[in-house]
């Protein structure tokens, strides 16, 4: 079934745009891009930009733009979307230019996050380049990463139909893990191509559409220096370094200005539809990836005694 490629880019709204700016430049490694009184635009790689972040109060994720492969592909997703009964419109020669696309298909899955399904999305005219990396992000047929949703409720049954079932998504694995006593953590992995996953969805409380986005590096001492640059900035951090035993993800998570978390990893897993097997495990984590109030209570009972 002709899919969804790639997730191309990701629009989110924030209420400081200075405040983004420094996050993405300084302390990850982006390299601006368009900028205006009312948005700017972030590139990792060749593309005219893999995050674009506007003004405005939400400060959550406002769309995701997933790439097919051509316009007839977009063409039969448009068809199978009318054909279940889930609206679509395509979108005009504004918002195309806007999203630097030849073509736009403007949909919402069921917790009604905003899909734009493009074609021809566009390169950068200069080569990409960071003023802090010693490598370089990892995109490429991967895409700009992945995100993690929150479900809010609506039925795995459900959104599950939409993304395998209409945008060809394929499952990688689930995770349930009981954190806590009646606390249960329980996330499915979607995968368009050899990353791992490109969304997954958990249901579990939190007060955005979006719980992180990551992004994975070429050379793990990028980790390193981006964890350092984050901390002495004092940039809050929602875990630690850390290993994930899915995707193998060597990574940390730092809250971005908006109060959601980016991710920033390396060594992330590539899967062989060939020979891939669906699992599920029992725990988010293989080590480390512990909330900073952890670490700093243990050292803080080391030093007691």
């Amino acid at each position: 079934m002709t899919g969804v490629k790639e997730l191309a880019y990701v629009v989110y709204e924030a209420s400081s745009l200075a405040d983004w700016e420094h996050f993405a430049v300084e302390l990850l490694g982006m390299q601006p891009a368009d900028k205006s009184a009312g948005a700017i635009a972030f590139r990792t790689d060749e593309k005219a930009y893999r995050w674009l972040v506007q003004q405005g109060p939400a400060d959550d994720l406002a769309a995701s733009g997933y790439e097919v492969e051509s316009d007839a592909a977009l063409d039969e997703i448009a068809a199978r979307l009318a054909e279940a009964g889930v609206a679509a419109e395509e979108g005009d020669a504004a918002l195309a230019a806007s999203r630097k696309v030849e073509r736009i298909l403007v949909t919402a899955d069921p917790m009604g996050n905003r899909l734009e399904l493009v074609t021809g999305f566009a390169d950068a005219e200069t080569p990409f380049r960071s003023d802090v990396l010693l490598g370089g992000f990892v995109t490429g047929s991967g895409g700009a990463g992945h995100q993690v949703l929150l479900s809010k409720g609506v039925a795995r049954e459900t959104y599950l139909a939409f993304y395998e079932g209409l945008l060809g998504f394929r499952i990688s694995d689930t995770i349930v893990e009981e954190l806590a006593p009646g606390a249960v953590a329980d996330l499915i992995f979607l995968r368009c191509n050899p990353r791992h996953h490109s969304v997954a969805f958990g249901d579990m409380p939190h007060p955005k559409r979006t719980h992180h986005f990551m992004v994975e590096v070429t050379d793990i001492r990028d980790v390193g220096t981006a964890y350092d640059r984050c901390m002495d900035a004092g940039q809050p951090f929602e875990m630690t370094l850390g290993m994930h035993p899915n995707d193998h993800m060597f990574s940390f998570y730092v809250q971005t200005p908006s109060g959601f978390s980016l991710e920033y990893g390396w060594g992330g897993l590539l899967v062989d539809d060939e020979t891939w097997q669906v699992e599920t495990l029992d725990r988010l984590h293989s080590w480390g990836h512990r909330p900073p109030e952890v670490v700093a209570g243990l050292l803080s009972g080391k030093d007691a005694h």
